[in-house]
């Protein structure tokens, strides 16, 4: 035997076909070769195993001792290539994989329940795991390998990530419907002087983007309230302690009835959510089919900033939150 030999997959099935048929011509009907193919791959086999397989007689192929013995063994290696083959392919057709995913409590609350739902619905055998996690928390879990990938804003993301965005949102000014900036066609950031509003705490979520664009419009916020969650300023908002300044996304979603949201200008600053990856990372087809579905579950979930007008004076880019039978839309007015 020649130390050096493996047998070729090919070859092993040439001399299962072989020896269940013992004949090469129909071995090689089974195996859509010609004859002279399957006694190459023969030949190969013995010689490179150093033994005979099978006794030549006139009429058919006698397997020897030696190919009794090995039968077993190919079987075997046959039957796992295909089981390997098979395992592949329904990962592939997405019969078969896991989607792991990190994401903020705040952000899951916003998109994963029409992702979720209609990613359910469309591949019902992949195993979906949804993580949820501190901010502190976002950027580790990932680079760890603890998850495929993960849905956030990260600011100080480093050369370990890759990101793609997946939502385009920006910094809006949320407030009651007779505010006085309710009415603005365009609101800036410089209209807020003197307004009492309510913005994240220092070194929460948004806050530094808020601090930021205020000293570049040249504004001072009367900020009365600090609050370390969205949902927080939401109801301080819509129970008259002031407007609240938040991502519009978020706003548009919460599903408190009738608040105005107004995209801010001058500057108008994006709060982009991205699908974050570990840099170098492969994603399986099951995480490319998550993330799929997930553009088509939230294209078109807020509407774009736009300009529109009615009777009694025109009204710039405002949204308004109406209840609905089947949940909470958005619909401009």
């Amino acid at each position: 035997m020649n130390p050096s030999f493996h047998p070729t997959l090919r070859q092993l099935q040439a001399f299962m076909a072989v020896y269940r048929m013992r004949k090469l011509s129909a071995a090689a009907v089974q195996l859509f070769v010609t004859q002279s193919a399957v006694s190459v791959l023969i030949r190969q086999l013995e010689q490179g195993m150093g033994v005979r397989l099978f006794d030549r007689t006139t009429r058919s192929l006698q397997p020897t001792e030696a190919a009794k013995d090995a039968v077993v063994i190919v079987e075997r290696i046959l039957r796992d290539v295909g089981a390997l083959s098979g395992g592949l392919r329904d990962v592939r057709e997405l019969r078969r994989g896991q989607v792991s995913v990190v994401i903020t409590p705040t952000l899951a609350g916003m998109l994963m329940p029409p992702v979720l739902a209609l990613f359910l619905q469309q591949h019902p055998e992949i195993r979906l795991r949804v993580e949820d996690c501190a901010p502190d928390q976002f950027l580790t879990r990932i680079v760890g390998g603890q998850v495929d990938f993960g849905i956030g804003t990260p600011e100080h993301a480093g050369n370990e990530v890759e990101q793609q965005t997946l939502l385009r949102d920006h910094l809006s000014l949320v407030c009651t419907p007779d505010h006085p900036l309710a009415a603005k066609r365009k609101l800036r950031w410089a209209q807020l002087q003197g307004y009492p509003v309510i913005a994240g705490r220092p070194g929460y979520g948004v806050r530094k983007l808020v601090d930021l664009a205020a000293a570049d419009a040249g504004v001072h916020l009367q900020v009365v309230n600090e609050i370390s969650f969205l949902s927080t300023g939401l109801w301080m908002t819509a129970g008259g302690l002031g407007a609240s300044i938040m991502p519009s996304a978020y706003a548009t979603q919460s599903g408190h009835k009738g608040l105005v949201v107004k995209i801010l200008h001058e500057p108008k600053v994006a709060r982009d959510i991205y699908i974050v990856t570990k840099r170098g990372g492969h994603l399986s087809p099951a995480c490319e089919a998550f993330i799929a579905v997930m553009r088509t579950a939230l294209n078109g979930a807020w509407p774009a900033e736009r300009t529109t007008s009615r009777t009694g004076g025109g009204l710039g880019p405002v949204h308004t939150i109406f209840p609905s039978a089947k949940g909470v839309k958005t619909a401009p007015i």
